[in-house]
């Protein structure tokens, strides 16, 4: 793999992975792009401790661009983009409109001067990954060799992103499908590097922390032990990874893609395991998109420990969802989920996992 770094032209770092290592990249982002002025600031619930992200700058973001003005297909005469190279393997660069970024002025205080209420600067980064320059493609089209790519720029980012000030978790993603919301149609992601540990992981890490403690061994190793011994939701098994349909899954397809080594993060990752963690994700991604002829929308998440607490007792894995919950009809988040986030799922994952095998 090659690495280049370059910048856009309001100064927005552009990282590109290529296969090639004698590949070059010297093309200049010729746009006339005013200096970014992100003004994110982040504020804490008062009666759930979460902090929430306020980017009122978001609004004017790019939304649903037809296919020949897609910001992320490489650059063409006439038309310059995101990417200023006229082709790319895997390219990842800061994201235009954040949530979260690093030259946010300083301030800490409070909203309005409520003491319950902190708040202070959205500091982190966000960034986007663009998985092939072929507009009409998808993650589940790419070859192993090219996905392989795509893991190791999500462990590079992972580790310079952990690296930065003020950043405590890292979250590499996919959404895919307007059903879910996705807004630009190319095949990509995005990584958030969080200025605080994610409400989810800091439940997750407490179960972890406590059934350690008690039982003397990670709980997400003993699931795969057991989902592996039982092996009626598992749906795809390698040398060093298993996918399957988790037994309390909340949505109406999900499946956990898992490492039988205990890891941190994709860094951690050793080359044969980002190998086959490549092949096993595309034979998952695969059979989605056969579950109702069609691609299948989805969210796709690495559940990664946080960059400074929590290590010992988190385990990663990837993990897919989907809002589709048959072929023509759709899991909305009524008043029990969003409301009071108690999840009722429409099938069994006994059913799904069938499905999906």
């Amino acid at each position: 793999m090659k690495r280049t770094v370059g910048h856009l032209a309001d100064g927005r770092e552009i990282i590109y992975f290529d296969a090639d290592p004698d590949r070059t990249r010297t093309a200049v982002d010729t746009r006339d792009l005013p200096p970014q002025a992100p003004a994110s600031e982040i504020r804490r619930d008062p009666l759930s401790g979460d902090w929430v992200a306020i980017a009122a700058h978001r609004q004017a973001r790019t939304y649903k661009p037809p296919a020949d003005q897609c910001p992320l297909c490489p650059s063409r005469p006439g038309h310059p983009t995101e990417i200023p190279e006229s082709d790319y393997d895997v390219v990842v660069f800061g994201n235009q409109f954040p949530s979260f970024a690093q030259h946010i002025p300083g301030f800490d205080g409070t909203v309005d001067g409520i003491e319950q209420v902190p708040a202070g600067p959205a500091r982190g980064q966000c960034e986007v990954v663009c998985f092939t320059s072929d507009h009409d493609s998808s993650f589940a089209q790419l070859s192993q060799d090219k996905a392989r790519l795509v893991v190791d720029a999500w462990a590079d980012r992972t580790a310079e992103l952990a690296g930065l000030p003020g950043v405590e978790q890292v979250f590499c993603f996919e959404n895919r499908g307007e059903e879910i919301g996705v807004t630009l149609h190319h095949p990509h992601g995005q990584i958030y590097a969080y200025p605080f540990v994610t409400p989810r992981t800091a439940k997750e890490l407490a179960t972890a922390e406590r059934y350690l403690r008690e039982r003397g061994t990670p709980v997400q190793g003993d699931v795969l032990a057991a989902e592996r011994a039982g092996g009626q939701r598992v749906l795809v098994e390698s040398e060093h990874w298993t996918a399957y349909v988790p037994a309390a899954a909340r949505w109406p397809v999900e499946v956990h893609v898992v490492p039988h080594r205990q890891v941190p993060d994709i860094p951690a990752l050793t080359g044969p395991e980002r190998d086959d963690f490549a092949a096993t994700y595309l034979d998952v991604l695969r059979r989605l998109d056969r579950l109702y002829d069609r691609r299948l929308p989805y969210v796709a998440g690495w559940h990664q420990a946080p960059v400074h607490t929590g290590r010992d007792a988190a385990w990663l894995r990837m993990e897919v969802f989907s809002v589709q919950r048959t072929a023509d009809r759709l899991k909305y988040l009524a008043g029990s989920e969003s409301g009071m986030a108690v999840w009722i799922n429409d099938a069994t994952p006994e059913q799904i996992a069938a499905r999906l095998r």
